[in-house]
């Protein structure tokens, strides 16, 4: 019998489409099938407003956590919360005003938590910045490092005595597979000599990792983890100042193209998850993952000596020594 054309061109079209969606599915990354429940457990997560930060937040208040979002927009970030609420039926999610590119609100923020709370068990640093123009914090620091780094750095050092009295606590920080080719240009920390918007992200997400491993040596012995991670090429608002990706050619070709190989924010946020939540991770520490799993760092992401001199830096630019 023959077999009329239509069908073959629809049944070649299905296959393909099929094909696609099966290359999608593998692109986008192991998913983090852990069951566990977060009733009683406190958690602080940056940039939780868009992309995997939601995504994140949202997984967590649905496992019954009690979830403080870090928000600089707190329009935005009330909208969000009242979303959750209804979502979730979890009632404990609360916005509270800290903008990364203020040490000034970062201390206004983290006072009124410990004021208000006498644990937290999970802290996120996943907000971030990515190859925006360059532009300083209120402290006059490069947005990115002083964001992506210093913003948290300060956070986490003011919220450690909660973390060590909630312990076994952990600390996530989303780093990023661009630290690969990061460099720490300690002549030239602040961009002042010369701004690449790429070299100084590649550093912020650098100077993640090699905080990650320094704090890791400096809480042992303290119940307190941390662990940094790359949630993987998502689909989110961090890229808007590259132009490149805002342009004609990426949005009629480039764009879809990369589909099958771009992660959604839900899928982004899975090592994180894993990375929080995991109980086979609740001693380890100062590591780096890779859809959930553990990752391997680049060369100078393991020099001891960098990671200290980092420390001690970034004590000094917070005003915390």
């Amino acid at each position: 019998m023959k077999i009329p054309a239509p069908y073959l061109w629809f049944s070649a079209v299905g296959a393909f489409g099929g094909g696609i969606i099966l290359v999608k599915e593998y692109f986008s990354g192991t998913r983090y099938e852990g069951k566990e429940k977060l009733d009683g457990k406190t958690v602080i997560i940056t940039g939780a407003t868009d992309g995997i930060g939601k995504e994140t937040a949202k997984d967590l208040a649905k496992r019954g956590a009690k979830v403080y979002m870090a928000s600089r927009d707190m329009k935005k970030c009330e909208e969000i919360r009242k979303e959750f609420v209804l979502e979730s039926g979890n009632k404990f999610i609360y916005c509270r005003k800290c903008d990364l590119a203020s040490q000034e609100s970062i201390r206004q923020f983290a006072s009124r938590f410990n004021s208000e709370e006498s644990k937290l068990h999970i802290l996120i640093n996943n907000a971030g910045v990515m190859r925006c123009p360059r532009s300083l914090t209120l402290e006059g620091i490069e947005m990115q490092i002083g964001v992506n780094h210093f913003g948290h750095f300060l956070l986490t050092h003011l919220l450690l005595d909660k973390l060590k009295q909630s312990a076994p606590s952990r600390i996530i920080n989303v780093s990023s597979v661009a630290h690969l080719r990061g460099k720490i240009d300690f002549d030239d920390l602040n961009s002042e000599k010369k701004y690449d918007p790429a070299a100084a992200y590649e550093q912020s997400k650098l100077a993640n990792v090699l905080f990650t491993r320094e704090l890791a040596k400096r809480l042992e012995g303290t119940g307190v983890t941390v662990n940094a991670l790359h949630p993987g090429i998502v689909n989110t608002n961090i890229a808007r100042h590259m132009g490149f990706v805002n342009s004609w050619f990426a949005s009629i070709i480039l764009k879809p193209l990369s589909w099958p190989f771009i992660r959604t924010p839900p899928r982004g946020a899975q090592t994180t998850l894993y990375a929080a939540l995991d109980p086979s991770l609740e001693k380890v520490t100062g590591k780096y993952f890779s859809n959930c799993a553990e990752a391997e760092v680049s060369p100078q992401a393991l020099d001891d000596d960098v990671a200290r001199k980092l420390f001690l830096t970034s004590l000094r630019w917070t005003r915390l020594n």
